[in-house]
């Protein structure tokens, strides 16, 4: 007998994410056709600092309150349109479920009521789904090929917009590459969290965190951050390249200077004293060269976002070495990972459901990656939530990588914990830590 979820009721509200800004928060109140049993699923939306200019439309009210970025507009829409549009809906249905909510909007980046409205009903939906089959959410979104528990790119040092200091690449990640079990791997991490905490601190060096949970010290270059992580990497007990591999998201975009032509370093350029700019070819040398002093094994966003040719070239010189991850590139967006396949631009993608919309759309770019051979690497946003879906998400799709911060603010916490939830129920209390 086939089980209709019919949703009942949806309701939204205004919240706050992890840096105080309001966000929008849906309820999706479903019946089981069965049991009659009615069981609500809840969802909240996370919001980006740095985000693409091809991102999906994030609906603010641009009103007084909250200096502009209220989302009571994008609630209103939840609670009438939205709502109208899906009673009586079948919730097990996701992707008829989506494809209702994308008519109801009618345009190709959600402008209408908002991706942040769209989003947040289309994952309470699921959600509530999961909960009233009984199922747990990585398995109701992943069905029986759920298996594999992704390794944390953990950002121990925050640049760029995601922090206050004259870092200008805006994360520098640690990925354990021989932990035998997602807990293993997030105790190492941690472990050399602490450690490099130390280390700044030895070195008179700020403490405080950034939008991510990461460190937030000045320094001069991407060299010394390097530097610092590899020292962290070794007080920990742990060998740079062989246990732990460095990831970088350079961010570029945000450092391109159309009236230059070139990107402009604003951190560097202060602590040398001099201006520091960089052409697509100096990028590309100095990715190059930062691989070749330091165990870099993934850079996110190296390019501008509209520099197709020089990610061609990029993905040419350093395509092989390694996992070249589009963002901004590509925003989740299946349009745009066609062009990029297309092309041989990149070879991997960064997932952020609120980038597109829908968990749909953001599936269907999980999958055209995966047949291409592109990897895929499930991430959070510098303006979080308690909620882990995304966790959920990545196990769900096997997406063999996470992004999702520090160990030190419950907002990114929230995931690493529930992943070890998710990772003791696949494989039982055995899979704690191994070591």
């Amino acid at each position: 007998m086939r089980i209709f979820l019919p949703v009942r009721d949806v309701h939204a509200r205004e919240i706050l994410d992890s840096r105080g800004n309001p966000t929008v928060e849906a309820e999706v109140t479903v019946a089981n056709s069965v049991t009659g049993e009615l069981v609500c699923g809840r969802a909240s939306v996370p919001s980006g600092a740095s985000t693409g200019r091809f991102e999906a439309v994030e609906l603010r009210d641009g009103e007084v309150r909250y200096f502009g970025l209220g989302v009571r507009r994008a609630v209103s829409h939840v609670n009438t349109k939205l709502k109208a549009a899906l009673l009586g809906k079948d919730a097990s249905c996701q992707r008829a479920l989506d494809e209702c909510i994308l008519e109801c909007d009618g345009t190709q980046n959600k402008e209408n009521l908002g991706a942040n409205a769209c989003l947040s009903v289309s994952m309470a939906a699921a959600r509530a789904a999961a909960d009233a089959l009984h199922l747990p959410l990585y398995q109701y979104l992943g069905g029986i090929h759920t298996a594999a528990l992704p390794m944390p790119m953990m950002n121990i040092l925050n640049g760029g917009k995601h922090a206050d200091n004259t870092v200008d690449l805006q994360e520098f990640m640690i990925a354990p590459v021989r932990a035998e079990s997602f807990a293993e791997g997030l105790r190492i991490c941690a472990e050399v969290y602490h450690n490099l905490k130390g280390i700044c601190r030895e070195k008179g060096l700020s403490t405080g965190v950034g939008d991510e949970g990461g460190f937030a010290p000045d320094l001069p270059d991407a060299e010394s951050v390097l530097s610092l992580l590899v020292e962290a990497v070794r007080k920990s007990g742990y060998e740079p390249g062989t246990d732990i591999r460095i990831a970088i998201d350079a961010a570029a975009s945000e450092l391109y200077d159309e009236k230059l032509g070139a990107y402009l370093f604003p951190g560097e350029s202060r602590m040398k004293g001099h201006q520091v700019t960089r052409s697509t070819e100096d990028m590309i040398s100095y990715y190059e060269w930062l691989a070749e002093q330091f165990p870099i094994f993934s850079l996110e966003d190296g390019l501008d976002e509209d520099d197709w040719d020089g990610w061609q070239r990029l993905t040419q010189r350093l395509g092989k070495k390694l996992q070249l991850v589009g963002d901004d590139l590509f925003v989740t967006n299946p349009k745009r990972l066609s062009a990029g396949i297309e092309l041989h631009a990149a070879n991997a993608i960064l997932v952020k459901v609120n980038q597109i919309g829908t968990l749909t759309e953001a599936f269907a770019a999980v999958r055209l990656a995966k047949e291409n051979g592109y990897q895929t690497v499930i991430s959070h946003r510098s303006g979080e939530t308690e909620d882990p879906f995304i966790a959920d998400i990545a196990v769900a799709v096997n997406a063999g990588q996470i992004k999702t911060g520090a160990p030190c603010r419950m907002e990114r916490v929230a995931k690493y914990n529930r992943l070890l939830r998710i990772e003791e129920e696949l494989y039982g209390r055995t899979a704690r830590d191994t070591v």
